[in-house]
């Protein structure tokens, strides 16, 4: 038998917060996304000089994931796809291999928000982008996209 059966120390271990049904969204995480999204001028500065994939790798390092202004975030979707429409079918896979695993994971999360607002031409170039980030993301860079709360 146990030497010290008259504690009440176990009793005060508060076992609703290990509960599942207690989830509660991390809040810092959100500080860590730049609330602004991708300097526009910088972006179109990029194109204009031939560098297209370093204007893509700059919109989705400053996508603004952790804000919650849609104005913010429809600006920086029709800068992200600007971008993704003038690079070449050619030139798409060597664009996604120069990405890491976050960077195509946002990438996916724009392909999708463009598949919501078709333009012109934009849905085959989209399919194109989409093909050639799942070659390299594989499933599980679609399912963190339609998992994640943090919408582009």
């Amino acid at each position: 038998m146990a030497k010290n059966t008259r504690s009440a120390a176990f009793r005060k271990i508060d076992v609703d917060e290990f509960n599942e049904d207690n989830y509660k969204e991390d809040e810092p995480a959100e500080l860590q996304s730049p609330i602004s999204g991708p300097d526009e001028k910088e972006v179109i500065a990029l194109l204009n000089q031939g560098k297209a994939i370093e204007a893509l790798k700059n919109c989705l390092r400053n996508a603004p994931l952790g804000s919650k202004s849609q104005q913010v975030k429809d600006s920086a979707t029709s800068v992200t796809l600007r971008v993704l429409m003038s690079i070449k079918s050619s030139q798409i896979e060597e664009a996604v291999q120069s990405l890491d695993t976050e960077q195509v994971d946002v990438l996916m999360k724009y392909i999708y928000r463009g598949f919501e607002v078709p333009t012109e031409g934009s849905s085959a170039h989209l399919l194109s982008w989409h093909e050639k980030a799942f070659a390299v993301g594989g499933v599980g860079a679609i399912v963190r996209v339609l998992t994640d709360k943090k919408r582009v």
